[in-house]
C-alpha cells in the first residue's frame, strides 16, 4: 500500500497542497467531510474552493512553511463539520508540514487535522480496527527506515556533521521504542474498548511529538547542508574571485607588455624623425647654399640691366624650388614647434598653480614635516621646469627660432645676483665658490643678458652637480677690447669627477651625458650642455672645455658685446624685491579661475591693490568703467593673459592702445614659451612679458619697474622710446659662419629686390593684377626667415599670396598689405644700418 492509500484510509483528515497556486493536490475521505465538500475540488487551487481562508491568514501560514520549511502548528482549531446535512462545532489540533521531494526540495504542504472531540475520538476507534493500526504503524516503521537510509546518506555527504547525525540516530531508535510499547499498549488495549481509546489517543499524540522531533531533526539536518551548500558556494566564490584576479593580474602584465612596446614604438618614431629631422635640416642647409650662390650671381651682376633681370627670373625659380624643397622639412618643424607649443602651455599652466600655492603656503606658519615636504614638492616643480625649459630651448635653437637680445646690461651685477642662486646648494655640499671678475670689463654692454643667464646657470649647475668636495672657480676675463665691442672670456672650474678624454667631444650632444650611470648617480637629462653650445656659438662665441678624471673639469667660452654709453635697463630679473613699494593698482585680465586665485594672492602679499577680469572685453569695460563723478577707474598696470575665450591678450591690448589710446603699462602672461615672440607682444603695444610658471621677484619688480618708468617718463616727446627691431640676424650668422662678406652680400641682395617686389605688391593689388600679385609676394616669403622676420609677417604673406590665387574673400587684405610694406620698409632701413656696420 502506498502513502497515498495509508493517508486514504487514516483517521484523521489529511491534504496535500503543492505548487505556487497552492493546488490541492490529495485529500482523504475525512478531509473532504470535515469541510463539507466533494471530491470535484481536488486538482483545484485551494482560495479558489476557499477564498474565506485567505482573510484567516492560512496563505501567510503555508507560504511561511514554504518558505522557511518548519512546521507550523494551530491547537483547538474551530471548525464546522457537517454531518446529515447539520453543522456541528468540532475542534482540531492542525499541523502544517513542508512537503519535500527526494532531492530535499519543498514543493508544497502536508497538513493534517486531529479531532480532540472524545465523542469523535470513540466513532473514529469504531472505524478503526488493528490490521489498519497495526499497518499503519508498520508503514510508519517502514517510513522511520527510509527516514534512516536518508540520514546516513545525508551523513556520508556531511561528513563534518557526524556527530551530530549519531546523536540523532539514538533520538530516532529511542522514537521507535516508543513506538513499540505504543504497539504493545494498544494490543493490550484491545479487550478494554475505553483504555484503548485512551492509549491510542495517547500513541497518537507520542506520534505526533515524534513526527515533530523527526521534523526538527529533518530541519537541522537542512541546516547543515545549507550551511554545506553556503560554505561550498563561498568556496567556489572565492575562486571564482582568485581566478578574476589573476585574470586581471593577466591583462594587466599584457596592457604592461603592450604599453612598453608602444613606448618603444614612440622612441623609435622619435628617433626617426629626428634622423628625419637632420636630414630636412641638411637639404635647408643645401637649399640656402643655393640661394647665396644665387644671390652672388645676382650681386656680380647689378651693372647689366638686362642680365640682371634675367638673373633676376633664375634667382626667382630658383627660391621656388628651394621652397618646394625644404616645404616638408618646415612643415615637420611647425608640426614639432605646435607640439611643444601646446606642451608647454598644458605642462606650464598647472605648474604655475603648483609651484605658485606651494611658495604661498611656505610663507605661512608650518610644522618642521610640513615644511620639509613644500619644500620637496618646489624643488621638483622647479626641476621640471628647468627639463621642460631645456627641451623646449634645444627645439627653438633646432627651428631657428632663437632670438637674441641686443640690450644695455651690467655685466658684473648679473653675474654676482647669478651666482647668488647656488650659494645655498654650495653650502650644503661644503664647497668653496670662487668669483673672479676682470675689473677692465665696461660696466655696460649690449648684449643678450637672459641667454647669458642660462649658459652660466647651466655650467654652474653642472659644477655643483657633478663636485662633492674641492672648489667651484668662476672667472670672468677681458681678452681684448677696442672702440666698439670687447671680447670677454668666461670660465667655470670645478674639482669634480671629471670626464674621460674619450667623452670630451660628445658631451655637447643632445642627451649625452659622460658616462652610462651619470644619470643614475647624478640626475639630469644630458641637455644642458647641448643647449649651452647652441646658445654660445649662435651668437659668434667658443666653447671649449678641459677636464681630467678626479680632478675636475674646466669649461669656458667667449662672448663680444658691444660697448654703449647707454644706461642698462633695470635687471628686474635678478634684483631684491623692494617690498616698501605698495601703492599700485593692479588688473589682471586672466580666464582660469585657479590661476586668478593665485594671482590674488602673490598681488596681496606684495601689498597692492588688484581687480581680476576673466577675459579681454572685461577688461576693457573695467578699464572704461565711470564712477559717479565720471571719472574712470584708476590702474597703474595690466596683467595681461594671452590665450582667452571671447577676447584673447593681443585683441585686447590692440583695443587699449589703438582705440582707447591708452599708455598704460601692460605685462604679458603666457604659458606658450616656445610662441611667444617680443615683437608680436610689442607690435601690438605690450611693454613686456613673463612667462608661467610665475617668479614671484621677477613679477614685483617687473611691475614695479614699468610702473616707476610710466612716472619717470612724462614726456615722451623728449625722450622717446626706441622701435622695436623687426630683423634678427642670428639665423644668416649661423648660415653664413658670421662670415662679413657672405653677410654682406646676402643684405645687398634683399636690398636691392626688396623694394621693387613692394612697389609690384602695392601696385598689383591697386590694378587687380592678380598674376604680378602673386608673383610678387611669393618671392618675398623666403626673405622672412633669412632675415629673422616674425613669421607673423610670413603668414600674412601667405594669406595674400593664397588670395592672389584664388581671389576668396578672408581678412582684410589691404590692411595685409599695408603691414607687410611697412615692416619691409622698416627691415630695409635696419639692413643698411647693418650693411654699413659690416662694410666699417
Amino acid at each position: 500500500m502506498d502513502v497515498y492509500g495509508i493517508m486514504m484510509q487514516s483517521p484523521v483528515a489529511m491534504c496535500i497542497f503543492r505548487g505556487n497556486d497552492y493546488i490541492l493536490e490529495f485529500a482523504n475521505d475525512f478531509y473532504l467531510q470535515v469541510i463539507g465538500k466533494e471530491k470535484n475540488i481536488v486538482g483545484k487551487p485551494l482560495f479558489e474552493s476557499f477564498p474565506e481562508l485567505k482573510t484567516q491568514g492560512i496563505k501567510g501560514i503555508i507560504d511561511e512553511v514554504m518558505a522557511s520549511g518548519v512546521p507550523y502548528t494551530i491547537n483547538e482549531h474551530e471548525a464546522h463539520l457537517i454531518k446529515d446535512g447539520k453543522s456541528a462545532p468540532h475542534f482540531f489540533n492542525c499541523v502544517y508540514q513542508p512537503f519535500r521531494e527526494e532531492n530535499g526540495d519543498i514543493t508544497g504542504v502536508i497538513v493534517v487535522f486531529t479531532e480532540v472531540t472524545e465523542l469523535v475520538i470513540a466513532q473514529n476507534l469504531n472505524i478503526i480496527n488493528q490490521k489498519r493500526l497495526v499497518e499503519a504503524l508498520s508503514i510508519a516503521n517502514i517510513e522511520l527506515t527510509m527516514q534512516k537510509v536518508e540520514k546516513g546518506e545525508r551523513a556520508v555527504e556531511l561528513g563534518i556533521a557526524n556527530v551530530e547525525l549519531a546523536f540523532q540516530k539514538d533520538e530516532k531508535r529511542k522514537r521507535a521504542v516508543e513506538l513499540n510499547i505504543a504497539n504493545i499498549e494498544l494490543a493490550f488495549q484491545d479487550d478494554e474498548k475505553e483504555k484503548r481509546a485512551v492509549e491510542l489517543s495517547i500513541a497518537n499524540i507520542e506520534l505526533s511529538i515524534a513526527n515533530m522531533e523527526l521534523a526538527f531533526q529533518d530541519d537541522e539536518k537542512e541546516k547543515r547542508a545549507e550551511e554545506l551548500i553556503v560554505a561550498n558556494l563561498e568556496l567556489v566564490f572565492q575562486n571564482k574571485e582568485k581566478e578574476k584576479r589573476a585574470q586581471e593580474l593577466s591583462l594587466a602584465n599584457i596592457e604592461l607588455v603592450f604599453q612598453n612596446k608602444e613606448k618603444e614604438k614612440r622612441a623609435q618614431e622619435l628617433i626617426v624623425a629626428n634622423l628625419e629631422l637632420v636630414f630636412q635640416n641638411k637639404e635647408k642647409e643645401k637649399r640656402a647654399q643655393e640661394l647665396v650662390i644665387a644671390d652672388k650671381e645676382l650681386a656680380f651682376q647689378n651693372k647689366e640691366k638686362e642680365k640682371r633681370e634675367f638673373i633676376n627670373k633664375e634667382l626667382g625659380a630658383a627660391k621656388t624650388q628651394a621652397e618646394n624643397a625644404t616645404k616638408i622639412a618646415e612643415d615637420a618643424v611647425k608640426a614639432k614647434q605646435q607640439f611643444l607649443s601646446n606642451m608647454s602651455h598644458e605642462i606650464r599652466t598647472p605648474m604655475n598653480a603648483i609651484i605658485g600655492f606651494t611658495k604661498v603656503v611656505l610663507k605661512t606658519d608650518l610644522s618642521a614635516k610640513q615644511r620639509e615636504y613644500l619644500n620637496a614638492i618646489k624643488i621638483s616643480g622647479d626641476a621640471l621646469i628647468v627639463l621642460i625649459n631645456d627641451i623646449l630651448d634645444l627645439a627653438k635653437v633646432d627651428a631657428g627660432k632663437m632670438v637674441f637680445e641686443k640690450i644695455p646690461f651690467k655685466l658684473a651685477i648679473s653675474l654676482s645676483a647669478m651666482l647668488h642662486l647656488f650659494e645655498t646648494k654650495i653650502q650644503e655640499k661644503n664647497l668653496q665658490l670662487i668669483k673672479k671678475y676682470d675689473n677692465r670689463i665696461p660696466e655696460v654692454l649690449l648684449g643678450d643678458p637672459v641667454r647669458l643667464h642660462q649658459i652660466i646657470l647651466n655650467l654652474v649647475s653642472n659644477a655643483v652637480k657633478f663636485t662633492s668636495e674641492g672648489s667651484i672657480t668662476v672667472s670672468v676675463s677681458l681678452l681684448n677690447e677696442d672702440e666698439k665691442q670687447a671680447t670677454v672670456e668666461f670660465a667655470v672650474a670645478d674639482t669634480g669627477v671629471g670626464i674621460r678624454a674619450d667623452k670630451l667631444e660628445k658631451i655637447f650632444d643632445n642627451f649625452q651625458q659622460a658616462s652610462s650611470n651619470t644619470a643614475r648617480l647624478f640626475g639630469g637629462t644630458g641637455l644642458g650642455l647641448a643647449i649651452v653650445k647652441q646658445l654660445v656659438e649662435p651668437q659668434g662665441g667658443t666653447m671649449t672645455v678641459k677636464s681630467t678624471v678626479g680632478e675636475g673639469t674646466t669649461f669656458s667660452f667667449t662672448l663680444s658685446f658691444q660697448k654703449t654709453d647707454a644706461k642698462a635697463e633695470m635687471q628686474s630679473d635678478i634684483e631684491e624685491m623692494n617690498t616698501e613699494i605698495k601703492n599700485i593698482k593692479v588688473l589682471v585680465v586672466e580666464d582660469m579661475a585657479l590661476n586668478q586665485l593665485l594671482m590674488k594672492t602673490v598681488l596681496d602679499d606684495f601689498g597692492f591693490e588688484r581687480d581680476i577680469a576673466e577675459n579681454g572685453k572685461i577688461a576693457i569695460d573695467m578699464l572704461t568703467q565711470k564712477d559717479d563723478f565720471g571719472a574712470t577707474k584708476a590702474y597703474d598696470i595690466v596683467l595681461m593673459d594671452l590665450q582667452m575665450p571671447v577676447m584673447n591678450g593681443f585683441e585686447t591690448t590692440e583695443y587699449i592702445r589703438n582705440t582707447l589710446k591708452s599708455k598704460i603699462p601692460i605685462i604679458a602672461l603666457t604659458a606658450d614659451v616656445t610662441t611667444v615672440d617680443l615683437a608680436k607682444c610689442k607690435a601690438v603695444g605690450m611693454n613686456d612679458y613673463i612667462a608661467k610658471p610665475i617668479d614671484e621677484r621677477v613679477l614685483y619688480n617687473k611691475i614695479v619697474g614699468l610702473v616707476k618708468k610710466k612716472v619717470l617718463t612724462q614726456d615722451e616727446k623728449a625722450h622717446p622710446i626706441a622701435e622695436t627691431r623687426c630683423t634678427n640676424l642670428s639665423y644668416l650668422r649661423q648660415r653664413t659662419k658670421s662670415n662679413p662678406k657672405l653677410m654682406s652680400e646676402m643684405i645687398l641682395a634683399y636690398l636691392e629686390q626688396t623694394p621693387l617686389l613692394i612697389s609690384n605688391m602695392t601696385k598689383s593689388f591697386h590694378d587687380k593684377d592678380w598674376t604680378l600679385l602673386h608673383s610678387a609676394v611669393h618671392k618675398m616669403i623666403p626673405s622672412f626667415l633669412i632675415m629673422g622676420m616674425s613669421t607673423d609677417f610670413e603668414n600674412m604673406a601667405k594669406k595674400v599670396v593664397e588670395y592672389a590665387r584664388t581671389q576668396v574673400p578672408g581678412e582684410n587684405i589691404a590692411d595685409l598689405i599695408v603691414q607687410l610694406d611697412n615692416i619691409c620698409l622698416q627691415a630695409c632701413a635696419e639692413l643698411k644700418e647693418e650693411l654699413n656696420a659690416l662694410n666699417r
